[in-house]
């Protein structure tokens, strides 16, 4: 009488169907996640623009002029601390646009430093 022995495992084939489904899925997902992280970043550059203009417009409407600097307004508590820019990761690249009317001096306005181009097809400097 022949005795049968169960063999506990994969074989070769098995294996290979399963890396190759992984892998299927793999490419599926991976560009979406990628473009999830720039969407990401986006909405936040977005935000912090709007809230550094808030605080310049509230700085400007209590003293009658802008800030000499994003500094001024962490200085003055109208900003905890000067966000860090999400694409170029500093709190340093911000730029800073001075105001339309020559006789006056501050911050009027402040852009991203990244230069590139965004996923709607316009610029973060034109942000």
């Amino acid at each position: 009488m022949y005795k049968f022995r169960s063999h506990i495992g994969f074989t070769l084939i098995e294996l290979l169907v399963v890396m190759a489904i992984i892998a299927t899925l793999l490419s599926i997902v991976t560009p979406r996640y990628f473009s999830s992280i720039e969407k990401a970043k986006e909405t936040v550059l977005r935000q912090d623009l709007g809230i550094m203009r808030d605080a310049i417009d509230q700085f400007y409407s209590d003293t009658g002029g802008y800030p000499l600097s994003l500094e001024e307004l962490v200085e003055r508590r109208y900003l905890r601390r000067v966000p860090i820019d999400p694409l170029t990761e500093s709190d340093m690249t911000w730029i800073e646009v001075p105001p339309l009317n020559e006789e006056e001096e501050g911050v009027y306005d402040v852009h991203s430093g990244y230069t590139g181009q965004a996923l709607d097809g316009t610029y973060y400097e034109e942000w």
